[in-house]
């Protein structure tokens, strides 16, 4: 099998590179180990910034998006039992997020692949990358039971943190920086309407938590807990008492509670591989960086990644030159670094850390007090959460 890029990982990055490649003319294939419907479902990201939106809509994939999708013109900040809404329009000249789940993301991009896009081969598990140094990238991959090779000439790493991508870069040209925070999320879907049209991000003593939604009658929400708690360790009533706790406010506001449908704890790091090109092989996603989940960034980050190196395959294809992709590496990390530090200052801002000190926490509501009375500083954490320019 012959191809010109070749994508591994049908998650959004994988499934959004394939289709922006599809509309510049340039041939690819998707593998993907896991089989459709586990893509389809698996629960992930849900906020989508300003740029990732648009992005969507131009590649023909908004229609779903802009119907079902809950745009979002602020965010609510609540610690000392106090709320200050931060209004994303009025502080970046109009931009604004939207809700709409990576798995309907999925969903949509799979079904114009379906339509008219390039292949994309589920439950082909790949086994190595290999020649990525030279001018003849070869994917190694199982399908049906029968190992079977892509042949292409560049390889498209979507593969996420876990993947198999990641490794063909040498270690001798590798450097990662990372840092693990001491705390997780505990996260519960719940089958109750969201009980602020908005998401809340809450600072408390006893921890962080976040009220969000997945749909209009469909509530996600978040406990910040110790990092090796077992999702199971907490009964229903016990996470609806410490959300309501957290999220209380002096006014009379209150916590709707429904039936919880899922559980799971997500670990907090932030990670990045550097660089994100190695040869003819290009890392995209969480296959080269994490974000802590707070900032809302990791798919949005993603999105950015493959908008830039489509347009840089593209504008080979066009015109022969490669200069684009030689400073595909360069041009995603100045917006993965910043990425990071947002995500970094929102985790530090809203989370307690077990060692606090009685200065960290006034340190804590300094901040926040700042957020709530400086215009500048709504305007910072505004313009970072509703993203920077894609590319």
């Amino acid at each position: 099998m012959r191809t010109t890029v070749g994508i591994v990982g049908a998650g959004p990055a994988g499934l959004m590179l394939a289709r922006l490649l599809r509309l510049a003319g340039v041939d690819c294939v998707v593998l993907e180990c896991r089989d459709r419907a586990y893509v389809e479902r698996r629960q992930r990201a849900g906020v989508l910034e300003q740029g990732t939106a648009d992005a969507l809509r131009a590649a023909g994939a908004g229609e779903r998006l802009d119907r079902e999708g809950l745009p979002h013109d602020g965010i609510e900040l609540r610690f000392g039992r106090r709320r200050h809404r931060v209004d994303f329009p009025d502080l970046t000249g109009g931009r604004r997020v939207t809700v709409y789940a990576q798995t309907e993301v999925c969903k949509d991009l799979i079904a114009l692949a379906g339509t008219d896009g390039p292949p994309v081969l589920f439950e082909a598990e790949v086994l190595a990358v290999e020649d990525v140094d030279t001018d003849a990238p070869r994917i190694r991959f199982r399908r049906h039971g029968r190992e079977e090779v892509l042949e292409c000439a560049y390889v498209a790493g979507c593969d996420g943190f876990h993947g198999v991508c990641r490794a063909a870069v040498p270690a001798a040209v590798s450097r990662v920086h990372e840092r693990s925070y001491p705390y997780a999320w505990l996260g519960v879907l719940a089958d109750v309407p969201p009980s602020h049209d908005e998401l809340v991000y809450a600072r408390h003593d006893r921890g962080f938590a976040l009220l969000s939604m997945r749909s209009p009658t469909v509530s996600r929400l978040y406990l910040q807990v110790p990092e090796d708690t077992k999702a199971e360790e907490w009964t229903d009533e016990e996470i609806w008492d410490e959300l309501a706790l957290r999220l209380e406010t002096a006014d009379d506001w209150r916590l709707e509670r429904g039936p919880v449908t899922q559980k799971s704890v997500t670990p907090m790091r932030s990670y990045v591989h550097e660089p994100m090109r190695y040869g003819r092989l290009f890392l995209a996603g969480d296959a080269a960086h994490i974000v802590p989940p707070t900032g809302a960034k990791g798919l949005n980050l993603a999105v950015g990644d493959v908008v830039v190196l489509a347009r840089a395959l593209e504008h080979e294809r066009r015109t022969g030159s490669t200069e684009l992709l030689d400073a595909y590496s360069a041009t995603c990390l100045r917006r993965v670094w910043q990425a990071e530090r947002f995500s970094y200052d929102m985790t530090t801002l809203l989370h307690r850390d077990p060692g606090a000190t009685a200065f960290d926490d006034r340190l804590q509501l300094a901040r926040l007090d700042r957020i709530a009375t400086s215009r500048s500083a709504a305007a910072d954490l505004a313009e970072g959460y509703t993203g920077l320019p894609l590319g």
